[in-house]
């Protein structure tokens, strides 16, 4: 997990919002490029979902990671 995993994952849950990747990079001042890379490996640990086409929300796997349930070293995420 990166500081920017966490940034982007703080910001979907406290928007409870389904967010595109340009609005969490204009919310978390990544790029965009990075915030889709990040996203990526956050689909694969379980703790983002793609909702539409382009856009993505926080799963209660996530959820469950913010409020420290969940271990890091469970997740297994690939470091890019």
């Amino acid at each position: 997990m990166t500081q920017a995993d966490d940034r982007l994952l703080e910001t979907l849950e406290d928007s409870g919002l389904i967010l595109s990747p340009r609005v969490l990079a204009v919310n978390t001042n990544y790029s965009r490029h990075y915030v889709s890379e990040r996203l990526a490996v956050l689909i694969e640990g379980g703790l983002v979902e793609k909702e539409k086409e382009g856009i993505y929300r926080i799963t209660e796997k996530g959820k469950q990671y913010l409020v420290g349930d969940l271990d890091t070293d469970e997740l297994q995420l690939e470091q890019k």
